[in-house]
């Protein structure tokens, strides 16, 4: 039985947590960009990524462990690889790339609208390696960089938005698309939060690592109560409890439905940084938007396949 067919019998996962678990996974990944952006107010971009996934890594690591024992935790050189792999291209390069870009000025409704053009670049990946999309696809992929410039043109990348802050966005968008691209090729645990743990570790020491080494210091009583807030937010909201619920998702009920967080989490983000930030939110910017949000779900809808294994948010 589908879990829709059982919730409708009423057995199974009950419409309420369904509801509950998306409106989590929705609300939670999509705030997380407003909370980077309060974050690097005062935190560097890369310590406090780093720091971060750091902790959050651990946290996940240590309830394997109590539930588990030590064995859950055992990998082979391998999958040590393959985790460090996928942890330098999605936390350290998605999230960490997001960081720099919020902290030199991109408002982080945009910056949501930029990364939700992750399956188009998965699609421009897919022809690089010689794969030949269906045609519905590729018009959808056409379609979305044309929001894409459309975003751009908005804003004209002035002094309230750097070129090179919008360059580190689109380049943090292509190295997420690239760790999804690559994960099913590579050698992983089985187990989901076994391959998150270490993915947030091993991507969470390498920001700290980059950070420190290129000037960043970590001065914990120089940050606002403000900014620690959005930092645990992102610790247990966005890195662990959204992640559980997508973990659950993915068993209970259909890949399309659970899919549906690619383009409903950009709506979220522009509307608080709208709300909360007071982000320019222009007739262009909308339209954009939309484009963007509306390819991608095309893109998704067309392919018929788990966009994403999974995030880090």
């Amino acid at each position: 039985m589908t879990a829709t067919m059982d919730a409708a019998r009423g057995t199974g996962p009950a419409t309420a947590k369904v509801a509950g678990a998306l409106g989590t996974v929705y609300v939670v990944w999509g705030s997380t960009y407003l909370a980077i952006r309060l974050m690097v107010e005062d935190m560097p971009p890369l310590v406090g990524a780093g720091l971060r996934f750091l902790a959050a890594g651990t946290l996940v690591g240590a309830a394997l462990l109590v539930r588990h024992g030590l064995r859950a935790l055992a990998v082979t050189r391998r999958e040590l690889l393959g985790c460090t792999l996928i942890g330098l291209l999605l936390p350290a390069g998605g999230q960490g790339l997001v960081a720099i870009g919020e902290n030199g000025g991109a408002p982080s409704g945009i910056t949501a609208l930029l990364i939700a053009t992750v399956p188009l670049w998965v699609v421009c990946l897919r022809v690089l390696a010689r794969e030949r999309p269906p045609r519905r696809t590729c018009v959808g992929v056409i379609a979305g960089f044309t929001g894409v410039a459309a975003l751009i043109a908005a804003h004209g990348l002035g002094d309230a938005f750097p070129a090179w802050a919008m360059a580190v966005i689109v380049l943090a968008g292509l190295s997420w698309a690239l760790g999804t691209w690559i994960q099913p090729r590579l050698r992983l645990p089985k187990d989901p939060f076994v391959l998150v743990c270490y993915e947030m570790l091993t991507g969470g020491a390498a920001l700290a690592l980059i950070g420190l080494s290129s000037g960043e210091r970590f001065d914990p009583a120089a940050y606002s109560a403000g900014s620690w807030a959005a930092w645990a937010y992102l610790v247990l909201f966005g890195s662990i409890f959204a992640l559980s619920a997508y973990a659950w998702l993915l068993q209970h009920v259909s890949v399309s439905l659970v899919a549906t967080y690619a383009y409903v989490n950009p709506l979220v983000a522009v509307l608080l940084g709208w709300l909360l930030l007071g982000e320019p939110l222009g007739p262009f910017t909308v339209l954009g938007g939309l484009v963007v949000i509306g390819s991608a779900a095309a893109v998704i809808a067309a392919e018929h396949k788990k966009p994403i294994e999974r995030t880090t948010t």
